[in-house]
């Protein structure tokens, strides 16, 4: 499939001129959409009109700056997603693509994830890093 990355570029321009205001109101734990971007190989690219995907905010540093993962409706390889559930519906994160963003990719707030299955990701991922 052809990506179109010229279509991408004038959507991160946009997104480049866009306040970050919004990160006053980004918390630890919510789940956005963000986006995200046509990226490279097999990092995980944004889907729809904004190239968007959902993402767990995973530590806050400022207004301005967040690590995410990026989550997705389908599994991949178990030992890289960990699966959790929001509004009854089975979703996953994706452990091995956790990313520092600015948040003025963020274009909506969805929820927030349950903060013992937050805890449970956040070990997952120190064990993960620590293999």
């Amino acid at each position: 499939m052809q990506k179109d990355f010229n279509k991408w570029n004038e959507i991160k321009k946009s997104i480049d001129e866009k306040s970050d205001n919004l990160g006053l109101y980004v918390h630890e734990r919510e789940i956005w959409w963000a986006s995200l971007g046509l990226n490279i190989g097999v990092e995980i690219d944004g889907k729809h009109k904004s190239f968007e995907r959902p993402v767990l905010v995973l530590k806050k540093f400022n207004r301005q700056m967040v690590w995410i993962l990026p989550t997705t409706s389908r599994c991949g390889d178990k030992k890289f997603y960990e699966r959790y559930v929001f509004n009854d519906k089975e979703y996953f994160v994706v452990l091995t693509q956790p990313r520092t963003v600015s948040t003025k990719r963020f274009i909506r707030k969805i929820g927030m994830m349950p903060k013992n299955d937050f805890e449970k990701i956040k070990q997952l991922l120190i064990k993960f890093l620590h293999k």
